[in-house]
């Protein structure tokens, strides 16, 4: 299959270079926007019509190929609605008179704790709130995208907030309330497997918390006063201050931060030389791509089936990345760059 894309590549290369060879100063004129679009059940027949989660690509190009804006969206259509999970916007109150407690779990099923954040966003993938009560009582909430909980902390104005995060475990301080999505790489059955730990150790992957947004370079040896400042928290005389809820979205800021990620690579790149977001040609990403084109439908022994760099990013996204690669090549196809059978379509 490897052979098969690439050789797709260099056909649609020397293509290229035919036009410009044969007409010499004629080059192609890219000027114009273009769209492309990746959708959930492809694999199993489901057409772009039927599909309930899309993602879309919007590329704008000038004469000479080069990108001077993209735009990206993850759409879930809900009851007929067509919802923004990347819509960064949402409410978020505070409770201060509930008193946490942990979601019950039944093997993979989880019903909800009590919370003291109501929340109402499209999506809360990285989610973060903190508000302070008249009475310095700090509350602070924490969405983990590797378990996908609501991670919450009620601090009274005489809890001790030199106390490092080391010693802030979960099932005692961090209190796991609600479970915002059933996709986390971890899928808890038992609080026993997390408690103990703590917040940015929950997982190997937990550096995507603290490498880069809001909580940049805190660590298990930061205090949890370094944590609820960074968040937004003052203190005066020792005291948190009175505070209403505010919230945002840390690591990579979510969807939205992660989308704008991927549009600030692409802007200034062209489209005859950028003709995907993941490099394919590495040998555990080209071994999971099958026949027909799909990556991690038919996965061999030492391939993967995702396309993720939590750490390093992948065109600037710590996000998986096959679904936005396909997204961004169906607008080349668009374009005229590719063709529909060079596309790699993603997992979704």
């Amino acid at each position: 299959m490897k052979k098969k894309f690439l050789s797709a590549i260099i056909c649609s290369m020397l293509a290229t270079s035919i036009v410009l060879t044969g007409c010499g100063n004629d080059s192609p004129n890219y000027e114009g926007t273009y769209t492309g679009t990746a959708w959930k059940g492809q694999a199993e027949g489901v057409t772009l019509e039927e599909a309930k989660d899309k993602i879309t690509s919007t590329i704008t190009v000038d004469s000479k190929g080069k990108i001077t804006d993209a735009k990206f969206d993850f759409l879930v259509n809900k009851d007929g609605t067509w919802i923004t999970r990347n819509n960064p916007e949402a409410t978020v109150t505070v409770d201060f008179s509930v008193d946490p407690t942990a979601a019950t779990l039944n093997g993979e099923e989880s019903t909800k704790g009590a919370s003291m954040f109501d929340v109402k966003a499209n999506d809360a993938m990285s989610l973060y709130s903190v508000a302070v009560n008249e009475d310095g009582t700090v509350s602070v909430m924490l969405v983990d995208a590797t378990t996908r909980y609501r991670y919450e902390a009620k601090l009274s104005k005489d809890f001790n907030f030199e106390t490092k995060l080391a010693d802030a475990k979960i099932g005692e301080t961090w209190i796991p309330t609600v479970r915002e999505s059933s996709g986390g790489a971890m899928k808890i059955t038992d609080w026993s497997e997390v408690n103990g730990k703590t917040i940015f150790g929950l997982s190997p992957f937990n550096h995507v918390m603290t490498r880069r947004g809001v909580l940049e370079g805190l660590s298990d040896a930061s205090t949890m006063k370094e944590l609820v400042e960074a968040l937004g928290v003052t203190f005066e005389n020792g005291v948190a201050k009175p505070m209403e809820a505010t919230y945002g979205y840390h690591s990579n800021g979510g969807w939205e931060g992660n989308y704008t990620a991927i549009c600030e690579f692409l802007v200034g790149k062209n489209i005859e030389e950028v003709t995907g977001l993941v490099d394919y040609s590495e040998e555990k990403f080209a071994k999971a791509i099958n026949e027909d084109n799909f990556f991690g439908i038919d996965v061999p022994s030492g391939a993967t089936k995702t396309v993720q760099d939590s750490f390093d990013t992948i065109s600037g996204a710590t996000v998986r990345m096959s679904r936005e690669n396909e997204a961004y090549q169906r607008a080349l196809v668009d374009a005229g760059i590719l063709k529909e059978e060079d596309i790699i379509k993603g997992r979704f």
